[in-house]
């Protein structure tokens, strides 16, 4: 096992490591207030306001608010909650679904199990920077269409979708406008207020705060159903004991999100563009996946030709550097990326892919050596492929 001080982590799409700051928030919940908010005596009184800042600090991050933060236990359930709440509760209004090829499969597993539940949903192409096009999208709103759901950054080739746009077509059309916005959230500026955002879920731990706590945003007026039931928690709309250390930690998060963001979306944009620009001048046969300029500040996504994803993986994880091959929550199929495959990439080169995401913590030596040893990485699995001889030879003729 590598010395940890080596550790090179370039995965934080993934997860984040959580900020001091915020684990230092936390802790007095864990032991020293650790009274249920709900209950009545004073003692539980000041967990419950803890909560409550939480939320306030959570809603001034995205202009919404604080009534409008439902606590979740990740992104995952937030996604979940708004497609099956949308569907029960618009059903008399209609049983239409629009979505993209390119979701989380949070979203595109919940959108079959609707299907399979009698809703119809369109499923949205993408061009090859992985954007929806937005003539495709309001041609596709029919009368029953009652929800549209489109991610705000992709989360493994980082393009950001035209939000604001989206909002103005679902509100024109008289259409809930949800974004999974997970990858964007405290990473890029949202305002549910200009964008028209109805419904949005986001997470804790991809801001440097704790996992298995995240929040849907509900626009005031729009109906959402109990997803949990049980207790009065979240205006009884989400049952169970509330996680306080949690909420605490992702409302510190996102106010610390708040405040770093522009300088952190110009340090990370310099450094992503730097090693972008190494890649392609000094590796062959590579492609950059997703738009190059609408992306996450910190995101980027190659395929490199005549490589298997699983063991660049492997190779850069015995030098001592963490990275991926598309979403941590796939990380075990063998399937290449539907992502990839939504934008064209034919099944053998979207196998070489290897996503990297870096971090305010990030530093440009860090990223040299990785690309200095991702160069003979490439370059020895290159050397053991008959197809790259074979292609090499053609290129030779």
């Amino acid at each position: 096992m590598e010395d940890t001080k080596k550790l090179i982590y370039l995965d934080n799409a993934a997860t984040t490591q959580v900020d001091p700051e915020v684990f230092e928030a936390m802790k007095p919940y864990f032991c020293e207030l650790y009274a249920n908010p709900s209950s009545v005596y004073s003692f539980a009184g000041k967990a419950a306001k803890a909560v409550e800042g939480a939320r306030e600090q959570i809603a001034h991050l995205i202009n919404a608010k604080a009534r409008e933060i439902y606590f979740t236990g990740g992104g995952s359930e937030s996604d979940n909650w708004t497609l099956k709440s949308v569907a029960e509760q618009y059903a008399k209004k209609g049983k239409h679904i629009i979505t993209s090829k390119i979701e989380h499969h949070a979203i595109l597993h919940t959108a079959e199990y609707l299907e399979k539940q009698g809703y119809e949903v369109t499923y949205l192409d993408v061009d090859e920077n992985g954007k929806i096009s937005l003539e495709e999208l309001e041609a596709a709103i029919r009368p029953d269409t009652i929800l549209i759901s489109i991610m705000a950054a992709n989360n493994e080739i980082g393009t950001i979708q035209p939000l604001e746009e989206i909002g103005r077509i679902a509100k024109a059309h008289d259409v809930l406008f949800h974004t999974d916005a997970v990858q964007a959230f405290g990473h890029i500026p949202i305002d549910v207020e200009r964008m028209n955002i109805d419904l949005l879920s986001a997470s804790g731990h991809k801001i440097h705060g704790p996992k298995g706590i995240g929040i849907l945003y509900v626009r005031k007026g729009v109906k959402i159903s109990s997803f949990i039931h049980g207790g009065a928690q979240e205006r009884k709309r989400r049952a169970g004991t509330h996680n306080v250390p949690g909420i605490v930690g992702m409302g510190k998060a996102a106010s610390l999100a708040e405040e770093r963001m522009g300088k952190t979306m110009a340090q990370e944009t310099e450094l992503r563009d730097y090693t972008i620009h190494r890649i392609e001048t000094e590796i062959p046969y590579c492609r950059l996946n997703g738009d190059r300029t609408d992306r996450l500040p910190n995101n980027m996504n190659f395929c490199f030709r005549f490589v298997e994803g699983e063991s660049l993986l492997i190779m850069l994880d015995s030098k001592g550097i963490c990275a991926s091959s598309g979403s941590a929550c796939t990380s075990g199929s063998l399937d290449p990326s539907h992502v990839l495959l939504a934008i064209g990439l034919p099944h053998e080169i979207a196998h070489g892919s290897l996503r990297m995401t870096i971090s305010e913590s990030t530093t440009k030596e860090e990223l040299d050596e990785t690309v200095d040893h991702l160069k003979g990485i490439i370059e020895r699995l290159r050397s053991m492929s008959p197809l790259y001889e074979d292609f090499i030879k053609k290129q030779a003729k």
